[in-house]
Formats: structure tokens, sequence, C-alpha cells
């Protein structure tokens, strides 16, 4: 596979605006907090009003779309706003909808996160329908330059009931999601890949348990955890390692929270950044 690209443009805005992916939650507290109203109208106020304040200071935004399918198409059609305005503002978009399927499904799920009007920059997808049947999200996505992000070791405590699980060759399955994922990244001529893995700040030493190195894993992590779920710096520090660079940490509630103000939000903002800058090499 040749130069994909994906992975090194999140990289090389990591490095520049620091490793913070703020994450577009209209959650119904956060609009009830914001002053808003629970409805299409209301989200769309509050995902532009987040856009415009911390469009050139995060590395990158995540959408979470469950908060805008709830309302219908007037949701979604929310939601393709937003993909327009990142791309109007250069800032890479993660689409979080963790679809998961096999076949044609898969392929269908695919070609509307990475072609179609919903398209981010990369998309989150889950493997537990056996990580092989990924294989059509991950050919659309490297076709156009795209990317996912795979779900490995989740911030939920209900996952592990599943990930830690181990399979007939004796590895766990996230150790084997792990693995694959690199394999796929190990095709790009790229230093950093294209895909990258979900991994959350709040799992504690379950990497280590299962025989894990995340040190080495050529892609970005998106972390998910921080903050208002407990995860903090130390554990980030923990967790990841030597591999802490590679590190995306998406804060929702704990930065969102302090709207609707934008100056509020930008200082927020700032003060997470710098506290997470404190645990970087």
């Amino acid at each position: 596979m040749s130069s994909n690209g994906c992975g090194m443009r999140l990289y090389g805005r990591m490095c520049e605006n620091g490793p913070i992916c703020v994450g577009i939650d209209p959650h119904q507290h956060l609009l009830e907090q914001w002053g808003l109203g629970d409805d299409a109208y209301s989200i769309r106020e509050f995902s532009l009003r987040i856009i415009d304040a911390l469009h050139d200071r995060a590395a990158a935004f995540k959408a979470q779309s469950a908060f805008f399918e709830r309302h219908g198409s007037k949701g979604v059609a929310v939601l393709e706003e937003i993909v327009d305005l990142c791309k109007q503002a250069s800032i890479p978009l993660i689409m979080d909808v963790k679809r998961g399927d096999i076949g044609s499904t898969m392929a269908a799920y695919a070609d509307a996160y990475v072609k179609g009007p919903l398209s981010g920059d990369s998309f989150t997808v889950s493997p537990y329908l056996g990580v092989e049947s990924l294989d059509q999200a991950r050919i659309y996505a490297e076709k156009e330059s795209k990317g996912l992000f795979v779900l490995a070791l989740t911030s939920n405590p209900e996952g592990s009931v599943v990930q830690h699980a181990h399979s007939a060759d004796d590895n766990s399955v996230a150790k084997n999601v792990v693995e694959t994922v690199y394999r796929w990244n190990s095709q790009s001529e790229d230093e950093i890949g294209p895909h990258g893995l979900v991994v959350g700040a709040t799992i504690g030493k379950a990497a280590v348990h299962l025989d894990i190195d995340l040190s080495t894993f050529n892609g970005i992590f998106l972390s998910p955890g921080f903050g208002a779920q407990g995860g903090n710096v130390q554990d980030i520090k923990d967790i990841f390692g030597n591999g802490i660079s590679h590190v995306l940490i998406s804060s929702s509630r704990g930065i969102l929270s302090a709207g609707p103000n934008k100056k509020s939000l930008i200082n927020v903002y700032g003060a997470v950044l710098t506290e997470v800058e404190k645990a970087l090499p």
C-alpha cells in the first residue's frame, strides 16, 4: 500500500496543537445547561458554537452520531453540516458511529462514512463480529485516504467480558485486534498508519495483564474516559508508556460544561491542554 497520509495528518495536528480531541456530544443535560432546548435547532446551535470556539485550537473534533440521530433527519442534517464546517476549517473530524457488520452491509456503512455527506477523516468501528469483518471498511477507507478507529480496550467496565476473553490461539480478543490493526498499518509507507485504536483512559493495567505492548503501536490511539469518566494524566502515562506521543485524548463534558460562553470554552480547553501537556515527554 502506498502512503495514505490520514494518520500522519492527524499526528501533525496533534504535534502542532496538542493532543486533545473535543467531543461534539449534545447530551440533553448539556443542552439544558447551555439554555437550549432538546431539538434539532438547539443541537445545531450547540455544535456551531463549539466549532467556532475551538476549531483553531483542538487537534480534532469527534461527533457522536447518536445524539444527532435521535432527532431524525433534521439531526442528521446537522451532522452533515458539521462535516462541511470541519472540512472548511481544515480540522480532522472523527465520526463516532461504532459500526460493525459483515459483507455488503459493512461496505454500505463504509460508503456512508468514507465517501458520502457523513464522511469525516475517520470513523469508529466495532470488531466484535470478528476483526476480519472490517475488511470492507478498511479497503474503502484506504482508497479514499481515510482511516478507522477500531475498538480495542474500551473505557466501559462491561467491555472486559468480551475484550479480555481468550480465543483459540490463546491470545485475548483485544490482543488480536491490536495485532491486526498493527499489520494493516504496516502496509503503509507512513510512519503513523491510517488506522487507530480506541483504548480507554480507565483500563488500568488491563493491557499489561493481557500481554499487549501499546508502546510499539504504529497508529494513533483515541483515548476516551479522561476527565468526567475518571481518567487522569497519570493513568494516560501508565497505560501507554513510551507510546504516549501517539495518544489523542478525547474530552467532551469536561470542556463543554464550560459553555455556552465562547471565552469560557476556550479557557477550560486551555486548562485541560495544559494539564495533559505536563505528561508529555
